[in-house]
């Protein structure tokens, strides 16, 4: 009985840190234009850490998947009404985006959460290293056929499962080199995203159900008072983001940004 009151005090001691999260994972998600899971999956790994989760990486990931879920919708919806969203290349990509991202899911429960880790820390510090060099991309195909957009789909999903993202930065380029415009593409992987956080998430709960040890309050591997804390405070502060990124210096926040995510990368790394 002592036992569970000091985990239910625990658990209370750090519930204020996840709308913070929600807050960031919003803003930055306005202001750049990428996944809040590159925010949201280290920071739920350090938080569920200090109470004493197990599998606390694929509980960060599955977590992160489910809150993009949520985040998604709003800003899919602000592309719609904008008339940004190539439908037809979602319904293209959307079979290989769910398929990969139940192979994800299947992968992520077969690997101990230290190498999850590390996997996510290198994929991190690429992403980091992308946005310092300002990488530009450049078509170079023209649009491919179904079944190269399900193959790609496959691809995207999977990491993008593994790595609990929504998966922007690697949907994005693919866009680009077949001709997709920029403002087009960042649409339209948005709408991307739901697909794999929605079979990501479902993936998670399913691997993760007859998992013993997993704390009170989650249904697999998704921790629901992290996923309610994140994802209703980041929906409010997504259009904020927005906003700022009209207003801010956004060049050399881009530069900061990606400092900061391959320190982070670096640290879960090592």
């Amino acid at each position: 009985m002592r036992i569970e009151k000091e985990l239910q005090a625990n658990m209370f001691e750090v519930f204020w840190i996840y709308p913070v999260v929600g807050v960031f994972a919003g803003l930055l998600a306005g202001l750049f234009g990428v996944g809040g899971g590159l925010v949201i999956v280290p920071v739920l790994f350090w938080v569920f850490g200090t109470q004493s989760f197990s599998n606390i990486m694929h509980l960060a990931v599955g977590t992160s998947l489910a809150t993009i879920i949520v985040t998604g919708l709003s800003s899919v919806w602000a592309h719609h009404k904008r008339g940004a969203v190539d439908w037809q290349i979602v319904k293209a990509l959307a079979p290989g985006l769910i398929i990969g991202s139940l192979l994800g899911a299947v992968v992520a429960d077969q690997l101990p959460t230290h190498a999850l880790q590390r996997v996510f820390g290198v994929f991190e510090c690429l992403i980091g290293l992308q946005m310092l060099l300002a990488t530009r991309y450049q078509p170079h195909f023209a649009q491919p056929g179904t079944s190269v957009f399900v193959g790609a789909g496959v691809v995207i999903g999977l990491i993008s499962a593994l790595l609990g993202i929504g998966g922007g930065t690697l949907t994005v380029p693919f866009l680009i080199w077949v001709s997709v415009t920029m403002t087009m593409a960042v649409a339209t992987s948005a709408a991307c995203g739901i697909p794999i956080a929605a079979a990501g998430a479902v993936g998670f709960v399913v691997m993760g159900w007859n998992e013993a040890t997993l704390p009170e309050y989650s249904t697999g591997y998704i921790y629901w008072p992290a996923f309610a804390g994140i994802a209703i405070i980041s929906v409010l502060f997504a259009p904020l983001g927005a906003r700022l990124a009209h207003q801010w210096p956004t060049d050399k926040l881009k530069k900061a940004f990606a400092l900061l995510l391959f320190a982070v990368g670096l640290r879960m790394v090592f």
